[in-house]
């Protein structure tokens, strides 16, 4: 590593600060791309699963399915199970805009658990490139203090210092463009899943709200005539 490397990351901090906003970025983004993987096929999956048990009236099943799926939209689906439930004794059934209202309050919530620490990549992006300006500034101010303590002038005496000094500022405007660039890819996918999921709840509440069909009557054989 070179030696005038070396010697700022002993005496920077900005560029310490601007390394690890880099390596939380990076983190968040492993984290996310963990956490959204395949969150669209696992909640189609499930939606399905649910939906079968609502055409069978088998509403137990259904909350099972939710129960060990381990999914964010299991909460979302038992509560589109709750609507076709019975109510208890003495008591209405749910009007279907509650109904809706309580599918939304969570499905909002599920998008929200989708959203989780984006902020974080926004905020890196944007402070980044002003934590390395203050690193350059900092640096510079440190080079002309020792052009004044040695006494001697020019700027090849203090050409060293600044390059060296720069080399913060161009860290943070490469850490920002980094985090910018994921923030804004994870974003554009949050939003994609979220008008996904949206329809697919949408699309449950009218299959729950629908009237549960009658039992079959058993059929009864038809005794044939006296003196056939």
């Amino acid at each position: 590593m070179d030696k005038n490397l070396v010697a700022l990351l002993k005496s920077s901090v900005a560029l310490w600060v601007i390394i690890a906003c880099s390596v939380i970025a990076i983190m968040v983004a492993v984290e996310r791309l963990m956490a959204l993987w395949r969150f669209s096929d696992r909640s189609r999956s499930l939606a399905d699963a649910v939906t079968r048990a609502l055409l069978r009236g088998d509403l137990e099943d259904g909350r099972a399915q939710c129960e060990r799926s381990g999914s964010p939209a299991a909460e979302v689906f038992l509560a589109v199970l709750q609507a076709r439930s019975p109510p208890p004794a003495g008591r209405r059934a749910p009007a279907p805009e509650k109904v809706a209202a309580a599918v939304e309050r969570q499905r909002v919530q599920v998008s929200l658990k989708l959203r989780q620490n984006l902020w974080i990549l926004g905020t890196i992006g944007a402070t980044a490139p002003f934590v390395g300006l203050f690193g350059t500034v900092v640096g510079i101010m440190q080079a002309f203090h020792q052009m004044s303590v040695t006494g001697q002038g020019g700027f090849s005496v203090v050409a060293a210092g600044i390059s060296e000094a720069l080399i913060t500022t161009a860290a943070g405007i490469a850490v920002a463009v980094e985090a910018v660039v994921i923030f804004n890819w994870l974003n554009t996918h949050v939003q994609k899943l979220g008008v996904q999921f949206k329809l697919l709840c949408e699309e449950l509440v009218e299959i729950a709200l629908e009237p549960a069909p009658a039992p079959a009557a058993p059929s009864r054989a038809v005794a044939p005539p006296e003196g056939a």
